[in-house]
């Protein structure tokens, strides 16, 4: 896209736009019926066109062309020319998406400034669409663990290929981060990331969103479709699609191509398809709300996305890479975390996963005590429910034990909580809870405690049957 393409059956009059354009420092390509200008554009698409309305022996008019080349190839901008202009003709090209109409005779003053100005907007749309891809792939993974270093090795087998994605996790484990990942890495880097959000738009507008629309008071808008050509679309919670937009997807990665609501012509695309869900989706087949054709064509590669408990040994480092980009984003300050707070924080609950410490590293540096590290007291704890500072808050369930089931049911927790938090492993657990190698190991025996294998890292759950057999 760096020349001019001029199209006009009058051959002095595209030699003579051509010989002005060239003055001022353009090159240009010249075109005198529909076919050449097909020809000419399929090869390479021109960084301008300049278009007659009015084509002699073609088999395509200037409204033809203009409707394929807005089509086609969105990016490039068309300013019509004619020697029969009248309104409507001119209001019937801008709403096919032509930039501009120009009479003939034209004044070359009034010609160049329409060029410079089209040029200049395309390049303004070009270079804003370039800055979002790069907002876009500048999203790291970030993390350490086993399991983290496992999903990893999966995203780099898929993304050279152009396979079929499906993400699965739970909510806030990072499924956008990874299907980002794959297209920062993929021969498609340089195209779009376009994220659907299915679970956010409403049923009776998902077609029009997806597929884009054409009216004669508005001519063609474009769809999510469209604006993801040549690069990827990613559909969050596709388990949240309407049923009846799933067979017209379905049908969309069969052909590459659709039409517009309300439209006639077949819009073609170069897509990769990434989808993510959270749900069963065989249970949701199985419910009837999710087609099972639609599931067989996204899930070519499977891969799971771990939870945040799954990975508590990244806590710490993404922590610290939640605080560098709230300073930047915010100007929050930059604290360091305490010991305590890595290890209260490898050791709660999050059932909203890395979103949900995104969100506490936030809350704890706006409302944070100075600049100094960052201390357990600062996160949330029983203390904020109602219990009291330095007291241990039973659970209903532990205060109606007698001491001894009460002292092995802490026990059997406190060490799982422990073991995972350090990735399952063994030696790192007895040297912070205090005691000596062997003695852990006949402890978990005694508890039932094991560990196993899981999303590439080691997870301590308990046998029940050991238990039993305990007892």
């Amino acid at each position: 896209m760096s020349d001019i393409l001029i199209v006009d059956d009058e051959r002095d009059i595209r030699e003579l736009v051509s010989d002005i354009l060239e003055d001022e420092g353009f090159a240009t390509r010249l075109a005198g019926n529909s076919d050449e200008c097909m020809n000419a554009i399929n090869a390479e698409p021109p960084a301008l066109l300049i278009l007659d309305i009015w084509l002699k022996d073609s088999r395509m008019d200037g409204i033809d062309i203009l409707k394929t080349v807005k089509r086609d190839n969105p990016d490039v901008p068309v300013v019509i020319i004619s020697g029969h202009g009248n309104i409507e003709i001119a209001v019937a090209a801008i709403k096919q998406g032509a930039y501009d109409f120009i009479e003939k005779p034209f004044n070359i003053d009034q010609l160049m400034v329409v060029i410079r100005r089209a040029m200049e907007t395309s390049r303004l749309r070009r270079e804003n669409a370039s800055l979002k891809r790069r907002e876009v792939t500048s999203a790291d993974m970030i993390g350490q663990s086993a399991a983290f270093r496992a999903l990893v090795g999966q995203l780099d087998k898929v993304t050279k290929s152009n396979g079929r994605v499906m993400l699965t996790g739970p909510a806030g484990s990072g499924k956008e981060i990874a299907a980002r990942y794959i297209h920062a890495h993929s021969n498609r880097a340089g195209g779009p990331f376009v994220t659907v959000n299915c679970a956010g738009v409403e049923p009776e507008r998902m077609e029009e969103v997806l597929f884009g629309r054409e009216t004669p008071e508005r001519g063609i808008e474009s769809g999510l479709l469209e604006e993801a050509h040549g690069g990827v679309i990613y559909f969050d919670e596709v388990a949240d699609m309407p049923i009846g937009t799933q067979s017209k997807i379905l049908r969309v990665l069969v052909d590459q191509q659709f039409q517009r609501v309300g439209g006639s012509d077949k819009v073609r695309v170069d897509l990769r398809v990434i989808s993510s869900t959270n749900r069963d989706l065989e249970a949701e087949i199985a419910a009837e709300r999710f087609r099972q054709e639609l599931y067989h064509r996204l899930n070519v590669v499977p891969i799971c996305v771990p939870s945040l408990e799954e990975r508590r040994e990244d806590i710490p480092v993404l922590a610290e890479h939640f605080i560098s980009q709230c300073n930047a984003a915010q100007g929050l300050p930059i604290r360091e975390l305490s010991d305590e707070a890595v290890a209260l924080m490898q050791t709660m609950t999050w059932p909203g996963n890395v979103r949900q410490l995104k969100n506490l590293v936030e809350r704890v540096l706006i409302l944070g005590e100075g600049t100094g590290p960052i201390e357990a007291r600062e996160l949330p704890s029983e203390e904020e429910k109602g219990g009291q500072e330095g007291r241990v808050v039973l659970s209903g369930a532990l205060a109606t034990l007698p001491l001894r089931e009460a002292r092995e049911a802490f026990e059997r927790e406190y060490l799982l909580t422990q073991i995972n938090r350090f990735g399952g492993n063994i030696s790192r657990t007895a040297a912070f809870v205090g005691m000596e190698r062997s003695a852990l190991h006949r402890k978990l025996k005694s508890l039932g405690v094991v560990t196993s294998t899981k999303s590439g890292t080691r997870i301590a759950h308990v046998d029940e049957d050991a238990v039993e057999a305990a007892e």
